[in-house]
């Protein structure tokens, strides 16, 4: 009896192969994806902390939010802090209270804080004189701030004419640049943010600390 020939299996055609080749383990696009956000048409970007001076030192054409009750500050007190490893001093916000117990009045600043902008939204806090309105400095800026919130305005120093206060003038077209495309933030959320961790709140405060002459905490 013939004993039984082993069968012959083909060679596997090229086609399949190629198809019997291992498949590398799943792989996933999901790692490049971009976290950042889409631009959404209509959606305002949220605004980070923001630059904070006086109206003369915009040195542009300038505009502050009409809305007065919702984008201007009341009275704040303000005080320079001298910082290590800085040259100019950090404005803080301080608490009444604790500035009238500790600090000479001179030390102490008081003024608003309003919403303002540069041609083409370069926004800013504007410090709004409140006080000494009677000084022809603080009276001119005042005047400025107030113009500005209808029209685009420019407040530069008179100083060099011999003159105290400022030069207030307004574009000589009504509508040189874009209304400002106002953020949606609340004026409170936005002074939080370019003033936060500047506030001054309590007794051993480190920025207090250094305005006295105590020992700073190391921790």
């Amino acid at each position: 009896m013939t004993p039984n020939k082993p069968s012959i299996v083909p060679p596997p055609s090229t086609d399949d192969a190629l198809l019997s080749i291992t498949k590398p383990g799943e792989f996933s696009l999901d790692k490049f994806k971009s976290k950042r956000a889409p631009a959404i048409a209509g959606v305002k970007t949220l605004l980070t902390a923001l630059p904070h001076h006086k109206m003369s030192e915009a040195k542009d054409w300038m505009r502050l939010h009409s809305d007065e009750e919702n984008y201007w500050s009341p009275e704040f007190c303000f005080v320079s802090v001298p910082i290590k490893g800085q040259k100019r001093e950090t404005l803080h916000l301080i608490e009444e209270d604790l500035a009238m117990r500790h600090l000479p009045s001179a030390r102490v600043e008081r003024f608003r804080l309003a919403l303002a902008t540069k041609p083409y939204d370069v926004f800013f806090l504007c410090h709004v004189p409140t006080q000494n309105l009677d000084n022809s400095w603080n009276d001119t800026n005042l005047q400025a701030c107030l113009q500005a919130k209808t029209l685009w305005t420019q407040a530069t120093s008179r100083r060099d004419e011999g003159v105290d206060g400022y030069d207030v003038k307004s574009t000589r077209d009504e509508t040189p640049f874009p209304e400002p495309n106002w953020p949606t933030q609340t004026l409170e959320a936005l002074i939080l943010t370019t003033f936060g961790g500047r506030m001054i709140n309590c007794e051993d405060h480190s920025g207090l600390s250094r305005l006295i002459g105590a020992k700073q905490s190391t921790s």
